[in-house]
């Protein structure tokens, strides 16, 4: 797609919105493993003390912002770039952006975001927003902002935005560095293949301009979408201009945005538009496809399918594990298990371990070995609930020979030790499983990045384990399991959390919502009982804020559990 700018503003009016503000320029979720890098480039527009900002973000389809983070690190910085990252990124842009080898880059899981959430950098006493990306409120899967696998660049000579304004942007599309990147493989870095970091300048374009906003880029839309609207929007125009469009070679003269395209499953669509005075100004182009769907009864159907496919499951599947982490599911029913890959959050639809789903609709692919489901559409609330999990009993010996049978499943082991050469559980490591005499091996990872186990100590007896077959690059294959109580043996935590350990803040609170923090970074769940010992919030906290908006004043009690252990507080709503 060729890139094209469109400006929101006339260069007189942009010119005299620029301050010495930091401007946000840039914004990367990379398909390196773990869905890295993430990055975040800012913009010192002038001098600017970044001791008096802070970024923010807003997840999925949460409506507050949260999470800040102080940006004073940065210190005084004059017409340069600063990055913005998370820890397990760190690996990635050595190798994907090798330019930021000497660049100033700020660690925070601040910006352990998704492709549909949003960011923005405020003045921190007094929380005026001065620029963001994203918007407010709104989840960004399938908007033309969206940027899974993918990025966005703003137009030069633009921000910053107090309020999102998707023309001041280009965007990649999602998905457009799926496969990509040298840490797939490919020739090319991510540094590369978004056009290169710190190309943007405050010099704004006065030329005619004409740009695509809708549909992304490289879009796949839903099976049985049958209209397309392609809006489009103009710049610096003298009145004298008209856009033709042309749509797999047929054109039509004079038209205005949106322009509606009869859509048909199973189609591919090439769209140009063409700026029009005399001669072409300027063009944009697209192209977006329109997916055919099949249906499977269960999920041994939907195994045997074709990569590429699209899918809709129509037989009850059950929950048997799910994470954060892309918004990841297992699933698994009579005759077999899928792991589905919801990156995009497109199922925001809340579920519970135990649940029935019922009619996903979603594409099978395999990524390092592992078939997957993504799903391209909400599915329907749980079609049942508390149902009875159980797992496939297995040995040491079966999964050795045939590991790709039960890729997915939930499995049980029983009487095996585990080699606690690492004396406590570390994300991303193996430990050795042994059974009998020793003489069937298998392995064990820490694959589950919320897992309440994380930090504790590795059994030193023998165990039953239950848990999650997975595989990685390579045809290895591993048991994860989703939790503590997956192990028959107590798996003892080395953290401590007792009620010093725990901060709850503000409260009392008139703001809609309280920060809790702990001592470390594992998963937190929280309950909120009314004086009436009745429980009005339970939920498990994704970026240390609880929204307490629908909460009226008064005065409520809070558990508050992390690896099995629990404190109390009290709360009070002003």
């Amino acid at each position: 797609m060729k890139k094209l700018y469109f400006l929101a503003l006339t260069f007189m009016i942009g010119f005299a919105s620029f301050g010495q503000n930091p401007i946000i320029t840039s914004i990367v979720d990379g398909d390196c493993s773990g869905g890295n890098p993430k990055l975040l480039e800012i913009y010192a527009n002038g001098t600017v003390d970044f001791a008096d900002y802070s970024l923010e973000n807003q997840t999925n389809a949460n409506v507050t912002w949260g999470n800040a983070q102080d940006l004073s690190s940065f210190g005084e910085v004059t017409n340069d770039f600063v990055y913005i990252s998370i820890s397990s990124s760190t690996d990635a842009i050595a190798t994907e952006f090798p330019s930021l080898a000497s660049a100033p880059v700020l660690i925070t899981n601040t910006m352990s975001v998704n492709g549909d959430d949003r960011v923005r950098i405020i003045l921190t006493a007094s929380t005026t927003v001065i620029d963001q990306y994203g918007v407010d409120t709104v989840d960004g899967s399938g908007e033309s902002w969206e940027y899974a696998d993918s990025y966005a660049k703003r137009v030069n000579g633009t921000g910053p935005d107090s309020s999102f304004n998707a023309a001041n942007w280009t965007f990649g599309g999602a998905g457009a560095l799926n496969g990509l990147g040298t840490c797939q493989g490919g020739a090319d870095t991510f540094e590369t293949l978004i056009g290169g970091v710190g190309t943007y300048t405050i010099t704004q374009n006065t030329e005619p301009a004409i740009n695509i906003l809708s549909p992304a880029n490289g879009a796949t839309l839903a099976p049985g979408t049958t209209t397309v609207n392609v809006e489009f929007t103009t710049n610096n125009l003298s009145g004298t201009e008209t856009v033709n469009i042309t749509v797999n070679g047929s054109t039509t003269n004079g038209v205005t945005s949106p322009f509606e395209i009869t859509a048909t499953d199973g189609e591919s669509y090439d769209v140009t538009v063409d700026l029009v005075d005399g001669g072409i100004l300027d063009s944009d182009t697209i192209s977006f496809s329109v997916l055919s769907s099949n249906t499977v009864a269960n999920i041994a159907a939907l195994r045997a399918g074709a990569s590429g496919e699209v899918y809709e499951l129509t037989g009850e599947v059950l929950l048997t594990y799910q994470q954060s982490f892309r918004n990841q599911k297992f699933v698994e029913d009579a005759t077999g298990a899928i792991l589905i890959d919801d990156p995009s959050g497109v199922m925001s639809t809340a579920y519970n371990i135990a649940d029935g789903i019922t009619g996903i609709v979603g594409t099978l692919s395999e990524f390092g070995g592992t078939l997957q489901f993504t799903p391209i559409e909400d599915s329907a609330a749980a079609s049942s609930t508390a149902n009875a999990l159980t797992p496939q009993a297995v040995t040491l010996a079966m999964l050795s020979a045939n590991a790709e049978n039960y890729e997915s499943e939930l499995v049980t082991i029983t009487a095996v030790t585990m080699d606690n050469t690492e004396p406590t559980f570390v994300t991303g490591t193996e430990y050795e499983l042994t059974q009998g005499q020793g003489a069937e091996t298998f392995n064990f990872r820490t694959a589950f990045f919320s897992a309440d186990y994380i930090g504790a100590n590795v059994p030193t007896m023998v165990t039953d384990i239950t848990g999650i077959l997975t595989e990685r690059s390579g045809n290895a294959y591993y048991i994860t399991a989703r939790d503590a109580d997956d192990f028959s043996v107590a798996v003892l935590s080395v953290s401590q959390f007792d009620a010093t350990s725990v901060v709850v803040y503000p409260n009392p609170t008139s703001t809609g919502f309280v920060n809790i923090t702990s001592a470390n970074n594992d998963a937190i769940s929280v309950t909120v009982f009314d004086i009436l010992g009745k429980s009005v919030i339970n939920q498990t906290l994704t970026h240390d804020r609880l929204n307490v908006s629908a909460l009226n004043s008064g005065i409520y009690i809070l558990k508050i559990s992390q690896n099995k252990a629990s404190v109390t507080k009290k709360l009070v709503i002003k």
